[in-house]
C-alpha cells in the first residue's frame, strides 16, 4: 500500500506526542488537538474525520483523569465511551482502520495472573466503565480497528506517577506509597514505536484489517507502585533529591475518589505472537526516560 494518510486525535497526550514523530514516518499525518477537535462532540469528530478522508484514524486522546472521573461520569462518558464509538463508525464509513487506546483498569483486579485479551472486564471506577464502553463501542461497529490496551503509562511530558514522585522527592524527606496495587509501568515512547511497528507489518500486507482484533500492550515484568516508586527515586540524582525514605502503606491507608485495581499486569503474549513485539522490562525503560530528563 502506498504511503497512507493519517488522522491523529490527541496529538499533545502523553503517547500522542511520541505518536507524532512515529507515524509522520509511515504516511502523509495530520493531527490534531483539543480544542480544534472536541471528543465530547460528535459532530466535530465527524467533520474532522470527513475532512482529512483518512486511511488510518489514531485515537489518543482520552478522558484521563481518573478521580475527577467519579464526579464527572457522563463527560468521562461522552469522551471515553461514545467518542471511539463516533470514530469507528466514520472510519468504517471510509474503509478506514482505527487505532484506539484501552486501558489495564477494565478489568477489577481480582485475577492472580495476567489479563488475557478475552478475559472478562469488571471495571470498578466510573474511568473505567468510561474506557470499557469505547472499546465495546469500536467491537460493535465492526469496522477495520486495533484496540491497544495500555497499563500504567509514564513519560517525561504532561502528568504521571512518575513525574509526580520525582517533584514529591525534591520538596519532602519522606513520602507513603501503596505496595497493594500490582501493575506494570509502561513508557509512551515504547506504545508510539510498538503502534508504529504494527502499523507497518499492517501496511506491508495491503490489507488494514489483516490484524483486526484487541491487543495487550506493555512493558515486561510486573512492580507495586511501591517498588516503581523506590526504582525513580533511586535513579534521580543525589543532589535533588530530599527524600530519604518511601513509606509502604496500603491502598485503606490512602483513598481516593476512585477504587484502585489491586492487579493490572497484562499479558502480552497475543501482541508478541501475532506482531513479534515484546516490550523490555519496565524498569529498562525507565532507566531510559530518567537519562533523558
Amino acid at each position: 500500500m502506498s504511503q497512507p494518510r493519517i488522522l491523529l486525535i490527541g496529538q499533545n497526550g502523553q503517547v500522542g506526542w511520541e505518536l507524532r514523530r512515529m507515524l509522520a514516518t509511515l504516511g502523509a499525518l495530520v493531527s490534531v488537538d483539543f480544542p480544534e477537535v472536541d471528543l465530547a462532540d460528535g459532530a466535530s469528530l465527524r467533520k474532522w474525520v470527513r475532512d482529512t478522508a483518512p486511511q488510518i484514524v489514531v485515537n489518543a486522546a482520552a478522558y484521563t483523569a481518573v478521580d475527577q472521573a467519579e464526579s464527572e461520569p457522563d463527560l468521562a462518558m461522552k469522551i471515553n465511551g461514545v467518542a471511539p464509538g463516533v470514530l469507528a463508525e466514520e472510519a468504517k464509513r471510509l474503509g478506514a482502520l482505527l487505532v484506539h487506546y484501552s486501558t489495564d483498569v477494565v478489568f477489577d483486579g481480582t485475577k492472580n495472573a495476567p489479563y488475557l485479551e478475552d478475559d472478562a472486564p469488571n471495571p470498578i471506577s466510573a474511568y473505567g466503565r468510561s474506557k470499557l464502553a469505547g472499546d465495546r463501542a469500536v467491537q460493535a461497529v465492526g469496522g477495520l480497528h486495533l484496540i491497544f490496551r495500555l497499563c500504567w503509562v509514564y513519560g517525561a511530558r504532561g502528568q504521571n506517577f512518575m513525574l509526580a514522585m520525582l517533584r514529591l522527592a525534591r520538596e519532602r524527606e519522606k513520602l507513603r506509597v501503596v505496595k497493594d496495587q500490582v501493575g506494570t509501568p509502561t513508557w509512551c515512547r515504547l506504545i508510539a514505536e510498538a503502534t508504529g511497528s504494527a502499523l507497518r507489518q499492517v501496511l506491508e500486507t495491503g490489507d488494514l484489517g489483516a490484524f483486526n482484533g484487541t491487543y495487550h500492550l506493555s512493558a515486561s515484568g510486573a512492580t507495586s507502585k511501591h517498588g516503581f516508586a523506590e526504582a525513580i527515586i533511586r535513579l534521580m540524582p543525589a543532589s535533588t533529591r530530599k527524600c530519604r525514605k518511601i513509606e509502604a502503606i496500603t491502598t485503606a491507608e490512602y483513598p481516593l475518589p476512585a477504587a484502585r485495581s489491586p492487579h493490572s499486569v497484562l499479558c502480552c503474549d497475543k501482541l508478541e505472537d501475532t506482531f513479534g513485539l515484546r516490550l523490555p522490562d519496565w524498569e529498562e525503560s525507565l532507566k531510559l526516560v530518567m537519562e533523558e530528563l
